[in-house]
């Protein structure tokens, strides 16, 4: 698949997650075989307010020589903010810009923005174009099936985007209603594909090798992006590779998982100091070891930690148990 004159390897995805896909996470994956990462959102407006950036901007814009190909993404209701922000983030190391029209929480659509934008098909397709107006990378555009079951216009958001001359879509197959619960439709990726000619990446209910596999097969997409799918499992990734070559790929570890979580946890407290660092491992923790006997007593007691010496001796703990 192509995104412009980018040339994707062959797998999957990470999907952008607020407050997940940052520098460490994206690392991770990348090492397990993820074909494209796209970054956590950025505010366009905040960017010009501050194109020095806060230091929470500075981080959400970090990036890795060790990184893939690499995607930032951006998100604004104004199509003159857009288009600014995306022409002085041109030179930034990102390969693309994603423009998010996707992200269902409430504070991003009470605003106008996120997938709120679904709702105003002209507006949406004004922001693309002035954004692709504003630099030189590829656009590629992230959105829903629709606001809600009564209005599912993801083809409509889709004609509009390929008219603005974005480069790529990526559509998460519920709506904005559903949030992030009941079942991804991916009749609608199959329903966008079939009306447009640029590349469709399908994103919703992948969590394995064999709903990639499925998902590519039920809707013809071009591409697959993985979100919460990966959490707490980038070897998803590495199980995809070894699908596509015909091969079987092992589950993780106990061990494996242990070990991921800690490296983990040391890449995120180097990235933004132990104290923040070890808050924000918790979350990805409870993933790394959910479904495991006794992960929610754990989760307990790693809520609780605040210390990479404490984490690890907790998780090293759990292990021997489990291994004893």
């Amino acid at each position: 698949m192509r995104i412009g004159g980018i040339q994707l390897p062959e797998g999957a995805g990470l999907a952008p997650m607020a407050g997940v896909t940052d520098m460490p996470m994206r690392l991770l994956c990348f090492e397990q075989g993820a074909a494209w990462a796209v970054s956590e959102m950025l505010s366009a407006k905040g960017f010009l307010c501050a194109p020095k950036g806060t230091r929470a901007m500075r981080e959400l814009m970090r990036k890795s020589e060790k990184e893939g190909v690499l995607g930032l993404q951006l998100f604004g209701r104004e199509p003159d903010e857009m288009r600014e922000a995306a022409n002085q983030l041109s030179d930034a190391g990102f390969q693309f810009i994603d423009i998010n029209m996707g992200c269902p929480a409430h504070k991003i659509v009470s605003n106008g923005e996120g997938s709120a934008l679904m709702k105003t098909p002209e507006k949406a397709e004004k922001i693309i174009a002035e954004t692709v107006k504003g630099t030189r990378l590829p656009v590629t555009v992230k959105f829903r099936a629709g606001w809600d079951g009564e209005h599912v216009n993801a083809v409509e958001i889709a004609r509009r985007a390929e008219q603005a001359g974005a480069s790529a879509l990526t559509v998460h197959a519920r709506t904005r209603e559903q949030m992030y619960a009941g079942r991804a439709d991916w009749d609608v990726i199959a329903r966008v594909k079939a009306a447009v000619s640029i590349p469709v990446i399908g994103n919703g209910d992948v969590r394995s090798a064999e709903d990639f596999i499925a998902m590519r097969r039920e809707t013809g997409c071009d591409g697959v992006a993985i979100g919460r799918g990966a959490q707490g499992n980038p070897w998803v990734f590495r199980e995809i590779r070894a699908a596509l070559r015909g091969e079987a790929c092992p589950a993780a570890t106990l061990h494996e998982r242990v070990d991921l979580a800690l490296r983990h946890a040391r890449m995120q407290s180097e990235y933004i100091g132990e104290r923040v660092g070890v808050r924000e491992m918790r979350k990805h923790v409870a993933w790394y070891i959910q479904g495991l006997p006794g992960c929610a007593r754990v989760r307990e007691q790693i809520n609780r930690t605040q210390s990479l010496a404490d984490m690890e001796r907790l998780l090293r703990a759990y292990e021997k148990g489990m291994e004893g």
